[in-house]
């Protein structure tokens, strides 16, 4: 029998798992308690039931319309969540998730005019709020533009047909795709569009398109999703980062994260949340002044021998790590 983990408390059994596209599956779990969650929200996933290896997934169901809790994952070669989940995770199987996290939703947002722009598993959390939408608001004007690699490529393919989408393939386009990337000529082409709320999620350089695009077409109101992992340069100047186990001296920018300076020189550190809630990203600092936004997780005595969650630990000079 597994058991909880202090960070997922919510026990759920697989019911089925379904192939979207050659590397996507969607497992569907059943919950034998009420589960609250908002469209658009993610979870915290234990993986092998570790306590210390936990993984953050969009939550692809939509509460009250959903039979099932959904997570829908791409696997990845080297990924320690998506291998497990899509390849060794079985029917009757338990997984233990978090409570939903996030504020990447539709349901506090009064407006009925909405544009959707998803890229790839971005489209998760946008197919949890299209569902919404159409249950909650069916007078809702919205608009959803959807890219992905190939035509094979489109998750939820199905289910697409019950919504108008612009579905674009930057390869291999055939009947009823646009070819090549989101563009600006397709932006400009969605009605009212300075006055519609925009939401977009996908990797963080699509998700930077998006943003510059749109707000140069007279939008105000966007949000993005934040959990993705930056794909930033590593920096040549600014603040050093020395670390001592093994050996490595590097630099980060002045006003970002500890997080941010480690991922964009690829020294290893695990990141689920990105919130300072699920504590995977556990780091020592030896030397050197910072603040903190969170230590949710952290013993006292932790804090005290110098431990911060790197996605909330925010440099103020020079840093000497463990």
């Amino acid at each position: 029998m597994t058991m909880p983990t202090h960070q997922c408390p919510w026990r759920m059994q697989v019911h089925h798992i379904h192939q979207e596209t050659p590397d996507v599956w969607t497992i569907s779990l059943l919950c034998h308690d009420y589960y609250p969650y908002r469209a658009g929200q993610y979870a915290l996933v234990s993986v092998r039931n570790s306590a210390d290896t936990l993984r953050a997934y969009t939550i692809s169901s939509t509460p009250g319309i959903s039979e099932y809790i959904t997570l829908t994952v791409r696997r990845i070669d080297e990924g320690a969540g998506s291998q497990w989940l899509t390849h060794d995770v079985k029917r009757g199987d338990y997984i233990w998730l978090s409570d939903a996290q996030g504020d990447f939703t539709c349901d506090d947002k009064p407006e009925d005019k909405f544009l959707l722009l998803a890229a790839g598993c971005g489209i998760t959390p946008v197919m949890s709020m299209r569902r919404w939408l159409a249950k909650n608001r069916p007078q809702a004007d919205v608009e959803v533009i959807f890219s992905v690699r190939s035509p094979q490529d489109v998750i939820f393919a199905d289910e697409w047909r019950n919504y108008p989408v612009t579905l674009v393939a930057e390869n291999n386009a055939t009947e009823g795709f646009v070819a090549g990337r989101l563009s600006r000529e397709l932006l400009q082409s969605v009605p009212d569009i300075a006055a519609r709320t925009v939401m977009t999620c996908g990797p963080a350089p699509y998700m930077d398109i998006v943003e510059e695009e749109v707000k140069a077409l007279g939008v105000t109101r966007f949000f993005k999703e934040q959990f993705f992992t930056p794909e930033a340069e590593a920096a040549t100047g600014g603040l050093k980062f020395t670390k001592l186990q093994p050996a490595k001296t590097f630099f980060g920018r002045v006003g970002s994260t500890l997080l941010d300076a480690l991922e964009s020189n690829n020294v290893p550190v695990v990141a689920a949340c990105r919130a300072g809630v699920c504590g995977c990203c556990k780091t020592k600092v030896v030397d050197g002044n910072y603040t903190v936004t969170s230590t949710m997780t952290l013993t006292d005595a932790e804090v005290a021998e110098g431990y911060v969650l790197a996605c909330s630990c925010h440099p103020q000079g020079d840093l000497v790590l463990a």
